[in-house]
């Protein structure tokens, strides 16, 4: 199925799952789980339509990345046991020792620890900048730049980057240039078509969307670099298990719906918290008090259903807050159908210095909030009771 004439409901439905009419085949619809770890060939040195240990490639997986690479208009598509997998694996392909790496200040926090106590190990080093301004990086970039990687928007401030800025300074210095690309998914943004070489996600969230796999993507255009990713993919056995591929290729096909009530839901309760006298300020890019709403209309065609608020008081003030929610959960991760709730500064940010969490503004009171799929007047009530 060539997928470049269809829209993006389409793809996410149709992409990588023809049926097979061929005699003895069944025609499935959806693509079977294939949970045979090896496939016999009866001509020795030709595998059986290419297939020979899972690891290698799995037809459930395959079917799963070319429907990754569709709905992100990519040449090709990649599936890992996790997005940390995801992107261990473009590090280890597309960096050496002695390589650095310019960041965003403010980043997953799994992330800074590869960057900070796996890769440096191995003599890659990483330095951070605050990456809104495009020129930001161009001043840092060293004699051993070879990467720059950016989240936009970011976690969990939510700054935006101008991807076509950033993308500018490095094919003029011949850099690779990586974004995270999790929180808007492929059907907000598309940053390879904004000049980014590489684009990946945590699979777990939006793309999963049901908080019950675990898994990353990489896409990419470039036929080296997919070589060289694949390669590490491969020979590291960080793949993506055939069930869990499954699973993945089920979220895929509701994700233009499930993303367009996310963020219908994400600006009410946005709107909601910008109005309480006890929210010191909610970041939201659908606001029009977002101080880069502008930049951001002008990369994503949506805003997503991430936001985070400020509380007035102090931590112990947050946690009283969180702890009497009934609607919303308390938990890590995000994107899933339901509302999601942390304290950044005690959960997914507390394997960042305290000193550090401060300087790029994520504060005590610094609340993140994934906005699920249940009823809006459900969610308001929820939070207004809390909070009174």
């Amino acid at each position: 199925m060539s997928t470049h004439r269809y829209g993006f409901a389409t793809k996410a439905i149709r992409a990588g799952e023809q049926p097979d009419f061929r005699e003895g085949a069944s025609g499935d619809v959806v693509v079977p789980i294939h949970l045979s770890t090896t496939f016999a060939r009866k001509e020795l040195e030709t595998p059986t339509g290419g297939y020979d240990y899972t690891r290698s490639l799995n037809p459930t997986r395959k079917a799963l990345e070319t429907k990754l690479a569709a709905i992100e208009d990519a040449g090709y598509g990649l599936a890992f046991a996790s997005g940390l997998a995801a992107e261990t694996s473009v590090l280890l392909a597309l960096l050496k020792s002695g390589d650095h790496i310019i960041a965003f200040d403010d980043l997953y926090g799994g992330t800074k620890r590869i960057f900070d106590q796996i890769i440096n190990a191995y003599g890659i080093t990483a330095s951070y900048v605050d990456a809104a301004d495009s020129e930001n990086i161009a001043r840092a970039i060293q004699p051993s730049t070879r990467m720059v990687w950016i989240e936009s928007p970011t976690n969990p401030l939510l700054k935006t980057c101008d991807i076509r800025a950033v993308a500018a300074v490095t094919r003029h210095n011949g850099l690779i240039l990586v974004v995270d690309n999790t929180f808007l998914s492929p059907y907000f943004q598309h940053p390879l078509e904004l000049g980014a070489d590489v684009s990946l996600h945590s699979a777990t969230k939006y793309i999963g969307g049901h908080s019950d796999v675990l898994g990353g993507a990489v896409m990419l255009n470039r036929q080296d670099y997919y070589e060289r990713v694949q390669f590490i993919q491969n020979s590291a056995g960080a793949v993506l298990s055939p069930f869990d591929s499954y699973l993945a290729i089920r979220g895929i096909k509701t994700l233009a719906v499930r993303m367009e009530q996310h963020q219908k839901n994400a600006l009410a309760v946005a709107l909601f918290l910008e109005d309480h006298p006890k929210v010191r300020r909610v970041i939201y890019p659908g606001l029009e008090s977002y101080p880069q709403h502008a930049l951001f209309k002008s990369q994503a065609s949506g805003f997503g259903a991430v936001l985070s608020f400020e509380l007035q008081g102090a931590v112990a003030d947050a946690k009283y807050f969180l702890e009497r929610l009934e609607v919303f959960s308390i938990a890590e991760s995000l994107g899933g159908v339901e509302s999601l709730i942390e304290l950044p500064s005690v959960m997914t940010h507390a394997s960042v210095e305290e000193a550090t969490r401060h300087k790029t503004g994520i504060t005590d009171t610094l609340i993140r909030v994934s906005v699920g799929l249940e009823d809006i007047n459900d969610l308001i009530a929820d939070l207004k009771q809390a909070l009174e």
